[in-house]
């Protein structure tokens, strides 16, 4: 088995003890945030026009986004914990065009509608940046495009048939760089060549775009209650449904669940995810000296090309976030906090950190922590409804979310309102994906196709007969 840049050139495992030394468990940009006071818990007997479940990015889109159509609607959102604290609050705040994962995933699944997908992605994109400043959300929004980088020899091929097929649909904005060019760019000794997608990708703060979507959704009169779960959702005649939480019911005509990675409440969608976790590291503010030792002064968002990529990006006040690689699943389709602290993964990631900038010896990291991501068996996020079209969901957003919950969030108000629209009738939207085998054959098989693709990325990026299979019944994946 060969062997991978990072196992080729590890700094000193003193290097990466020091960068951990002290480094807080918990999530920077919740930390990041100003202190406020918890909104209150759902309690009694009410009624409102539509029923919002869940508190992230997904559901105060849908409320934003419902209050614009109806100004006058009683609006809803019941947050099981604290609005943001689960994938809005803690992921790395790239913001990507693509509904579908990136181009290539989606041109495999839906071949008729990628053209028509890319517009509708970059349309959203460009509407999402004029809400932040609409509303007058600091999120430190920035559209600085995105480096896909080449840190081994056979992904170079990969960025030439990139830039070859863009190039072919007449865009402009896929730029082709070799190694000097990328190593002009981005200071890494590791990088060999780059694509720089230059409009398709924003980056915010993800801490404050939630907290700042919260607020505008409360300016706008939706109500927001926290630490309210819902644990069911009820028939109640008269073309309506009552949603039960712990405290109290509220009955209403049209329900969007924006869980995600959380069991739902239909049973029709409990093996239509899983969650894999996510591990990520923030450094301590890089000083003037540093900065300049890395270039990087167009602030681009980071990933390389491998099955176990990484991803990493400066924030406004110059720390770089460094995350990615390990995707681990734990048995049952369990969330819990304790898969958050996985020490392993940490070194792992700050050993990759310091070969991809190895200037930055001695820098240390402030914050370490993970997330679950809802993945689903096409890679992107899955729409529906139920209860006779009253309730509307999207989930499985699988990590490219940020962006794309906006695009779901009508999608689900358009179901909702039974609308025929360019979103409604694309095949994406009116086919769900494969569900997910129960346990422990999930188990089996993620952790088995887990394996294949650390071994891919150890062959050359060759996939094994497990991976071919996967691909050729549209279940192939990276982490």
């Amino acid at each position: 088995m060969g062997t991978t840049v990072y196992e080729r050139h590890k700094p000193q495992a003193s290097t990466v003890e020091h960068s951990l030394s002290g480094t807080r468990q918990s999530v920077f940009w919740l930390d990041d945030l100003p202190g406020s006071a918890p909104r209150p818990r759902f309690g009694g007997e009410s009624v409102a026009d539509l029923v919002i479940v869940g508190g992230g990015y997904t559901g105060l889109w849908t409320a934003l986004q419902a209050k614009r159509r109806a100004p006058d609607a009683r609006v809803v959102v019941l947050e099981g914990k604290r609005v943001g604290w689960a994938a809005s609050g803690r992921n790395g705040g790239f913001c990507d065009a693509s509904l579908t994962h990136g181009r290539e995933n989606g041109a495999t699944r839906w071949p008729d509608e990628i053209d028509a997908l890319d517009r509708l992605g970059l349309a959203n994109l460009d509407a999402m940046g004029a809400d932040i400043a609409g509303y007058g959300i600091d999120a430190d929004w920035e559209r600085p495009g995105a480096l896909s980088v080449a840190v081994e020899p056979h992904a170079i091929a990969w960025l030439d048939e990139w830039a070859q097929d863009a190039a072919t649909r007449g865009d402009d904005s896929v730029r082709l760089l070799d190694t000097a060019a990328v190593r002009a760019s981005v200071h890494s000794p590791i990088y060999l060549g780059a694509v720089w997608e230059t409009r398709t990708t924003a980056l915010v703060h993800p801490g404050k775009l939630v907290t700042g979507l919260a607020h505008a959704a409360e300016e706008a009169g939706v109500v927001i209650f926290e630490h309210s779960p819902v644990h069911a959702i009820d028939e109640d005649g008269g073309g309506a449904v009552k949603i039960v939480t712990t405290h109290g019911r509220i009955r209403t005509p049209r329900v969007a669940l924006a869980t995600n990675v959380f069991r739902s409440v239909l049973a029709r969608n409990r093996l239509m995810t899983v969650p894999v976790y996510d591990y990520a590291l923030m450094t301590e503010p890089l000083t003037h000296s540093q900065l300049a030792s890395l270039g990087w002064n167009d602030r681009q968002g980071i990933s390389d090309l491998a099955n176990q990529f990484h991803y990493y990006r400066l924030s406004r006040d110059n720390r770089i976030l460094y995350g990615g690689y390990d995707a681990v699943y734990h048995y049952g389709r369990r969330v819990r906090e304790q898969y958050e602290d996985r020490p392993a993964t940490f070194r792992t990631l700050a050993s990759h950190f310091f070969t991809t900038f190895p200037q930055l010896e001695g820098l240390r990291f402030s914050h370490k922590w993970a997330g679950a991501i809802d993945t689903s068996t096409q890679f992107c996020a899955f729409f529906g409804t139920a209860r006779r079209g009253r309730v509307a969901y999207a989930a499985g957003f699988t990590g490219l979310g940020v962006a794309a919950t906006r695009f779901a969030a009508d999608v689900m108000l358009d179901l909702l309102s039974g609308e025929q629209t360019p979103r409604t009738r694309l095949e994406m939207v009116r086919k769900r994906p494969l569900p997910f085998p129960p346990e422990p054959a999930a188990a089996i098989g993620i952790n088995a196709t887990r394996w294949s693709l650390d071994r891919a990325d150890h062959h050359a990026g060759r996939r094994n007969l497990l991976l071919k299979t996967l691909d050729a019944l549209g279940l192939g994946f990276d982490s």
